[in-house]
């Protein structure tokens, strides 16, 4: 009576929720989000929520029912010794599955979201592994034979991500005035498709001042591609991308990232990732003493608070370095000038 008098009453209906499910991939993740978010949404609701869950009625739905999947996602397969799924992916199931049910909410299916009431499994801080000034003169030594020299070399010297990378073209790039533009990300679906999109967020969207030795590496870059299609009897157009295979299909996404891998591992500079080129690069300019607001606008970070929260281990050191700075400052200074300027302050 409480809930007709509030006009939130919810008839009771026979809707499970793997119905539901389906209903909100269609009319809302697929039309509303991108293809490789949509992607990943659809691939965690049809192999584990549905099967799991999709039996039980919508209205139904508690948050113990919820508690218990987390639980046994994570335990799953333990007792033959493989384990569960890890911490992040079980909350990626639970990011899912509020932002569904929060649908549901909306669309007046639901009186509450019983995911609210549910807490999920916490993630682990992943350890940030980079390389040193010495590790990124290696790693480009040894790539510099290979396709992917001049894409390395953006990705330690620019910091930009994967798909920031491959989704370049050359109108995008000003060698002139040593910048580029970043406007747009290549993807690589699941039915071997290519998707460009706009960046998420505003802040994703700028320019990065290249460096010198990256616009040399860059036109040297652009004179090879050159070549090869004057061969071919095509000009380089602006709309190319910068890197791509020799027929202008674009670098497939894993293929890149696991010649990355092998060439570290080659090289035994430790675990170090394709995206910990982005974090090297940030880190080292941290360290040089370039302030984290220009780290922000390089990296595309939304806030300078994901930039501090992302490089924090290298904040100690700036500290260290900024309180010798400042003794040096105030204790190294002659007595005279110190005692001349209070005689002009107080005449």
């Amino acid at each position: 009576m409480h809930q007709l008098d509030d006009g939130i009453f919810v008839k009771p209906g026979k809707s499970t929720l793997g119905e539901f499910l389906g209903r909100w991939l269609k009319e809302y993740v697929r039309p509303n989000l991108s293809p490789r978010t949509a992607e990943g949404y659809e691939y965690i609701i049809r192999r584990h929520l549905i099967p799991a869950l999709g039996n039980i009625p919508l209205t139904q739905i508690k948050p113990e029912h919820l508690q218990k999947y987390y639980s046994e996602k994570l335990s799953a397969g333990r007792c033959d010794g493989n384990g569960g799924l890890s911490t992040r992916t079980v909350r990626h199931h639970h990011v899912a599955l509020h932002t569904a049910l929060e649908s549901a909410v909306k669309w007046g299916v639901l009186v509450r979201n019983p995911a609210d009431a549910v807490t999920p499994p916490r993630c682990q801080q992943t350890e940030m592994h980079i390389l040193d000034e010495a590790g990124v003169r290696t790693l480009l030594k040894a790539a510099e034979d290979t396709p992917y020299y001049a894409l390395f070399y953006m990705a330690l010297y620019t910091g930009l991500r994967r798909s920031e990378l491959l989704a370049l073209r050359w109108s995008d790039v000003d060698l002139v005035l040593c910048e580029l533009s970043v406007t747009r990300t290549l993807h690589h679906l699941r039915d071997g498709t290519f998707v460009y999109r706009s960046p998420k967020t505003a802040k994703s969207r700028r320019l990065v001042a290249l460096s010198p030795s990256t616009a040399l590496v860059l036109k040297k870059h652009k004179e090879q591609q050159e070549a090869e299609h004057i061969l071919k009897g095509v000009p380089l157009k602006d709309n190319d991308l910068i890197f791509c295979h020799a027929d202008g299909q674009p670098f497939l996404p894993n293929t890149v990232t696991h010649y990355w891998e092998k060439l570290v591992k080659r090289l035994s500079l430790g675990h170090i990732r394709l995206h910990d080129a982005r974090h090297t690069h940030a880190s080292l300019m941290l360290k040089q003493g370039v302030h984290p607001k220009i780290v922000q606008e390089r990296l595309g970070h939304s806030s300078i608070t994901v930039t501090f929260d992302t490089y924090s281990h290298v904040v100690p050191g700036l500290q260290q370095a900024a309180a010798r700075k400042f003794d040096e400052f105030v204790n190294n200074r002659p007595q005279n000038e110190v005692e001349n300027k209070n005689v002009k302050n107080n005449p």
